[in-house]
């Protein structure tokens, strides 16, 4: 298990930026060393099942790591569970805001606005998913904003089906607490914040996940596989063996190298 790396302090970022008013709308940018730029970049959401106690901390040594590969990284927080104004709609009114400062302060930051991803793990998978799919939400929704032109998606052990991870009471029925009751309840926020309902997603996805995760089952990328290409969209699985839910995201793992290869493949592709 690689549990450890929640413990960890990461290397420091090169800047803190707010992208809006509030406390904890900001992110962190990491630029490498070396090149002038436009850099390919990666928008990175952490994980914790939407509640705040757990912040991009942790998701600072795999942002380190790809800028050490060449690629920017905006590793952005975002209001969580238990955060005033967190939960449905402001989670996600915050990531697709800290997405759209990225692309709008592109030039100044560096960033190459063309060749730009989202990743996430976790919780964070689940929201890259829902940023990448945008379009596809209906114009009255809550948490509908204008599409942003990402190059692709990767959501690392993604929580893809909202309804199937009430069905299993995924940590406690964390996703009751993101969109304020069960599917009987509210089933339009469902509709509109599930990444297997919003296929056929525009973005090609590539859906990361360990064999051995027993924390998010690998059959939420599977299920997502299945609906997102019966739909004629591109997604793809990199189904890594014996692999845990945090080797994924940890740079030391000995999964981490494919990993790293085909996240750089595609934002440089």
């Amino acid at each position: 298990m690689s549990t450890s790396i929640l413990d960890r302090s990461a290397p420091p970022a090169d800047a803190r930026i707010a992208y809006g008013a509030e406390p904890l709308q900001f992110a962190d940018l990491r630029v490498p060393a070396k090149g002038t730029g436009p850099f390919p970049c990666v928008i990175a959401l952490h994980g914790g099942f939407w509640r705040n106690r757990y912040d991009l901390e942790h998701l600072g040594h795999l942002c380190a790591a790809l800028t050490a590969q060449g690629l920017a990284t905006w590793n952005v927080e975002y209001r969580r569970v238990g955060d005033s104004g967190g939960g449905f709609p402001g989670t996600f009114h915050d990531v697709a805001a800290g997405a759209r400062h990225l692309f709008g302060h592109a030039a100044e930051l560096g960033i190459d606005p063309h060749r730009v991803i989202v990743l996430g793990h976790s919780a964070g998978g689940h929201l890259a998913s829902w940023l990448a799919s945008m379009d596809r939400i209906p114009e009255h929704s809550p948490i509908r904003a204008d599409p942003i032109p990402l190059h692709g998606a990767v959501p690392l052990a993604g929580v893809l089906d909202l309804e199937r991870c009430e069905e299993l009471g995924l940590s406690d029925d964390a996703v009751v607490g993101l969109l304020g009751g069960s599917p009987q309840e509210v089933p339009e926020r469902y509709e509109e914040a599930s990444p297997t309902r919003l296929v056929p997603s525009p973005v090609p996805h590539l859906l990361v996940q360990g064999t051995f995760d027993d924390i998010v089952p690998i059959e939420m990328s599977e299920r997502y596989q299945v609906a997102a290409t019966s739909a004629g969209a591109l997604a793809t699985v990199l189904s890594l063996p014996r692999a845990d839910h945090f080797d994924v995201i940890d740079p030391t793992s000995s999964t981490w190298p494919a990993i790293m290869r085909a996240i750089v493949a595609l934002a440089t592709g």
